[in-house]
């Protein structure tokens, strides 16, 4: 699939991918360069340290100085790499949001988020106002910054993002996107009105499930370095290494996340079809009530899946009987996962289950789902 409004003959997603952030070739180097294992680096002995040059690891490294061209290539900003994504979120929240001004959130997406603004922000004096995904929004006149999460995680509900962001822009307020349930290939935020898309890269983006990573993605200079500056303080950094392996992971990016939607579509029609389970979600199915916005916003549907089983023996049950979907709480990986999300003490029903497709073959997931359901519902009985 293609950049919106770019050139026809642009290169399309997986070439983008395969090539994001790499160096021109020169003979006898390798397609992407190693990591940098730095904390110094060589100063000049006489005039010390130097505007563009690396001088210690708080403040840069090439690693990740070319994993941040990649991102920012596909998202359309310039990237800020982090720690992980919660390091990233934050980061943002505390950089935008304003002692007697009110931050929005979604009221139906990460809950560790809603949490971390309802005591952090709220004790720095920021009023916090939590808002459904899909509306409706209030007066947003007093807000410093509105963090939407489009799809939401869990309930894949959605925002019309270009319509929020106008409202918030006419108030004078930030707009950010956390964009990892649908990863830049999904939806690029930029390009709807947002100024900020966020997301932990620890998901979907890289995929392999081998590390913690987060970003940030502006167009804005000024408010680019208030986020840097936040990150040098307080060393909000990632490694090297987990910089490397994340940009190793891009090249894959576009392959992996269709064969995880072609598995989605397989894996909720059966889920509708099941008297077990209730309140499925997939946006990208046609009676999703969140289906036309997904097909006008997004470029392409997540690998995620929610639903709703009686309760928390049922879930015990269908996860004990499926041979392929582990039991896990992240998303987005190489491997079919399941996760219960009231354990966390997400506001969840109690059987309600996230489940991310992986890269399995379709017909052995199928046939693993229905043994798994055919457990709950023989149960049931």
């Amino acid at each position: 699939m293609r950049p919106h409004g770019d050139d026809p003959v642009a290169p399309g997603d997986g070439t983008r991918c395969v090539r994001a952030g790499l160096p021109p070739p020169a003979a006898g180097q390798p397609f992407r360069p190693g990591p940098v294992f730095a904390a110094p680096y060589h100063l000049d002995p006489v005039a010390g340290a130097q505007p563009g040059t690396d001088g210690y690891g708080r403040y840069d490294n090439p690693t990740w100085r070319a994993l941040e061209t990649a991102i920012g290539e596909l998202e359309g900003g310039h990237c800020l790499v982090f720690g992980s994504g919660m390091a990233a979120i934050t980061g943002v929240l505390l950089a935008a949001a304003r002692p007697g001004t009110t931050a929005v959130l979604p009221s139906d997406g990460y809950y560790a988020t809603r949490r971390f603004a309802q005591t952090t922000l709220a004790g720095l004096g920021v009023r916090v106002v939590t808002v459904p995904t899909a509306g409706p929004y209030p007066p947003l006149d007093d807000a410093s910054i509105v963090l939407l999460e489009s799809p939401a995680n869990p309930g894949l509900d959605l925002c019309d993002l270009a319509v929020v962001a106008g409202r918030a822009a006419e108030a004078g307020a930030l707009v950010a996107v956390d964009n990892t349930t649908a990863t830049p290939l999904g939806q690029r935020p930029l390009d709807l009105g947002a100024q900020l898309s966020v997301a932990s890269a620890t998901k979907a983006l890289t995929g392999h499930s081998d590390l913690l990573l987060g970003y940030v993605c502006c167009r804005d200079p000024e408010l680019v370095e208030r986020i840097r500056r936040w990150r040098d303080a307080t060393g909000a950094v990632p490694g090297p290494f987990e910089a490397w392996l994340a940009h190793r992971s891009l090249g894959t990016l576009d392959v992996r996340l269709a064969r995880q939607e072609a598995n989605a579509s397989a894996l909720t029609e059966l889920l509708l079809a099941s008297p077990a389970v209730t309140g499925v979600r997939w946006p990208g199915h046609p009676g999703d009530p969140a289906a036309a916005l997904a097909r006008r916003q997004m470029r392409r549907m997540p690998g995620i899946v929610t639903f709703v089983l009686p309760d928390k023996p049922a879930v015990d049950r269908f996860l004990s009987a499926s041979r392929l979907i582990a039991a896990a709480t992240s998303f987005g990986g190489l491997h079919t996962c399941a996760d219960r999300r009231a354990q966390w003490g997400d506001a969840a029903p109690a059987g309600l289950v996230r489940l991310s497709c992986g890269i399995e073959d379709s017909a052995d997931l199928v046939a693993d789902l229905s043994v798994a359901l055919a457990a709950v519902t023989r149960s049931g009985n």
